[in-house]
């Protein structure tokens, strides 16, 4: 009976339960459209039911199984093995109880309703003809120079353990492709679980899926998920310059901006720690302790100049005037061929009468000024033509011109004064 009629069958059902009054002892319609859902070893039972065959009353179901064989002993009692007791769902799974993959079962459930049970409804289940086959449980790609690699899991029991144990006959057949091309995609059959695709071009991406299957019950699995990779080959010379101009362009920028690193960090430093700009020197005098010394001195209000000199005041240092005169023993006696002066006598007569002291007593600055012009007069007469340019560049005559000129710029002093002479 096909899944349509078996529907409107479970709908009739429901519809008299509900309006001949199921709870009053009327028939309670069993599960419809029982079938089973696998995948490997994984096993689970589905029904449907009418929603609203039961009314307001809340309906449960109750799954057993039992292997066929036992059945053909009418003798004997059946044994039935419940999976799922008085459950709401419209499910029971199978799996926990490992079912034999190479044996044949016989499954039933029925409803309950308000304590009034249906028939139940049953269903052959053979494991090795029914159960789905499922894809390979991983595949791993890895290039093989300018070939791939493939690396196939087989699909795993609900134990974690080899479908191969269950289907000896398994194989896998593999497709790829190149992931840019639109072309077909090649294909290939495998009994291992490892394989090497040939005929790959080099530095190409390539996909592949992989399918389980088993031709004694003609089963199929999904094909997996695509997984892409590019092929390898021999690299160029030019390729390998490329590298190594940029691996050492690299290092070379790695290198030179380490340096430029440290150097940066040392100025720095440097300019921290010892600043170029110096403290000027008059500074330097009232900060430092000594003239030699770098250590700067804090000036406090109690320093020793202070605790010992209350004032202190400056005053220009006194002029002395100093004429050098030369000695009396050469004036005395004048140079052959020259006639003595009126001015030499009165010179020597001067010089006697006032006596060894070399001290002249005057009114005033003029009496200096007529003093230091008979000297320059007395001087002048003892030497000849050649002595006068000598006496120009004498520095004692230098230094009494000098004198006589400052005596001569200076102002007349009214009051008296005593000019010290050292003959």
């Amino acid at each position: 009976m096909s899944a349509a009629p078996r529907h409107r069958v479970a709908l009739l059902h429901g519809f008299l339960f509900f309006f001949c009054g199921g709870a009053d002892g009327s028939e309670v319609p069993p599960p419809q459209n029982v079938i089973t859902k696998t995948l490997n070893t994984n096993y689970t039972l589905s029904w449907d039911w009418p929603p609203g065959a039961a009314g307001t009353h809340a309906v449960t179901f109750t799954t057993q199984y039992v292997p066929r064989y036992q059945l053909k002993f009418k003798k004997k009692k059946t044994n039935w093995i419940t999976a799922c007791n008085q459950t709401s769902h419209r499910s029971c799974d199978l799996t926990r109880f490992n079912l034999h993959y190479l044996g044949i079962f016989v499954l039933q459930v029925r409803a309950t309703v308000d304590g009034q049970h249906s028939e139940w409804a049953q269903t052959e289940f053979c494991p090795d003809k029914e159960a789905a086959l499922g894809p390979p449980s991983n595949v791993t790609l890895a290039p093989a120079g300018s070939d791939l690699d493939v690396v196939v899991t087989d699909p795993l029991t609900s134990n974690n353990t080899s479908m191969r144990e269950h289907v000896p006959n398994l194989y896998y057949h593999v497709q790829y492709w190149e992931r840019q091309a639109d072309g077909q995609a090649k294909r290939l059959r495998i009994n291992t679980t490892m394989v090497t695709l040939p005929g790959l071009k080099a530095w190409t991406w390539y996909c592949v899926r992989v399918q389980s299957r088993d031709d004694f019950y003609s089963k199929t699995s999904d094909f997996t998920v695509p997984h892409c990779m590019q092929t390898e080959g021999s690299i160029p010379w030019w390729n390998i310059f490329l590298y190594f101009l940029g691996s050492l362009l690299f290092f070379f920028l790695i290198v030179l901006g380490t340096i430029y690193g440290l150097f940066r960090c040392c100025k720095t430093m440097k300019d921290v720690l010892n600043p170029s700009d110096q403290m000027p020197s008059h500074l330097k005098k009232y900060l430092c302790s000594s003239p030699g010394s770098d250590i700067p001195r804090l000036l406090t209000p109690d320093s020793e100049s202070e605790l010992l000199c209350e004032g202190v005041t400056i005053c220009p240092p006194p002029t002395v005037l100093e004429i050098h005169i030369p000695p009396a023993e050469e004036l005395a006696a004048p140079p052959s061929g020259l006639e003595p002066n009126s001015s030499v006598r009165h010179s020597r007569q001067d010089s006697s009468s006032s006596g060894d002291s070399g001290v002249y007593s005057s009114g005033g600055g003029s009496s200096s000024s007529s003093a230091l012009k008979h000297l320059s007069a007395v001087r002048h007469n003892h030497m000849g033509s050649d002595d006068i340019f000598k006496g120009l560049l004498d520095p004692e005559w230098v230094n009494l011109r000098e004198m006589t000129a400052h005596l001569k710029s200076q102002p007349e002093v009214a009051d008296e004064g005593v000019v010290d002479v050292c003959v």
